[in-house]
């Protein structure tokens, strides 16, 4: 996988952040994988919880440094990333794969027989600045918006890109739908481009993303339902049980989150 130059070990000597332009409060450095310890810190996280405004006075600093804001949950019985079975070993690059190649090699597999593959949904007019909501999702999450996030800490991690943050850190919660979960990446960069998502949120197999052009009709909700069904089926098939049903709970919704079994 293609990485930037990593900032995060120059926290271990100076955990302020200052060389970096930060001023960071106590947290630590996560390097634990699957197979052991990785070769530099994948990320860091705040020791307290996440509290509304952290987001917002965080963002734009860490961005300049080279690391990207995400809230990571520390308390839904999973313990921490460092308990998250991270593989960042088994990443690839999400710029070597193609969203639409990909959504629809996952809607063959879990469509219905005969049910081709619809297309890629058009993008929406952007309802709100990306970075601007992103923050408003995430001061929802840290004031007790969404229950399946019961202990977000802020987090910062070296990626590229909001869509790269996943596969940066070796997240491994969707390994039941796909292993390498830089394919994923490939779909939310496109839904960067399109929707202006933001990753916001991680969880040990939860994702939460911002949304800043949501759907604002039926027709504009079922296209996008479709794709988020190849993305993650049990949203679906634990949820509503069909995709107009699912499709209905988009229209104008700015958070999607995604949960694999």
């Amino acid at each position: 996988m293609a990485t930037l130059p990593n900032p995060l070990p120059k926290l271990a000597a100076d955990p302020s952040g200052r060389s970096l332009g930060l001023q960071l409060p106590p947290g630590r450095l996560i390097d634990t994988t699957e197979d052991g310890a990785w070769h530099e810190p994948l990320l860091w996280h705040a020791e307290r919880s996440a509290s509304p405004g952290n987001w917002k006075a965080l963002g734009a600093p860490a961005g300049r440094a080279g690391l990207l804001p995400v809230l990571i949950d520390l308390g839904d019985g999973q313990g921490g990333p460092e308990e998250w079975e991270l593989m960042p070993a088994e990443m690839s690059y999400a710029g070597d794969h193609d969203a639409e190649e990909v959504l629809a090699e996952f809607w063959e597999e879990c469509a219905a027989d005969g049910e081709e593959w619809p297309g890629l949904a058009a993008g929406p007019v952007l309802a709100a600045d990306a970075d601007v909501r992103a923050a408003e999702v995430a001061d929802s999450l840290a004031g007790g918006g969404r229950s399946r996030f019961k202990d977000p800490h802020l987090a910062l991690v070296p990626a590229r890109r909001s869509a790269d943050v996943p596969a940066a850190i070796g997240w491994s919660g969707p390994a039941n739908h796909e292993n390498d979960t830089a394919r994923l990446c490939a779909v939310l960069r496109s839904w960067e481009d399109r929707f202006g998502i933001r990753v916001v949120a991680l969880g040990f197999d939860v994702l939460v993303v911002s949304v800043a052009a949501p759907p604002t009709t039926l027709a504009e909700a079922e296209a996008i339902g479709a794709e988020h069904f190849a993305f993650c089926p049990d949203n679906v098939l634990q949820g509503p049980g069909t995709l107009d049903a699912y499709a209905a709970q988009l229209i104008g919704e700015r958070v999607w989150s995604f949960w694999w079994d």
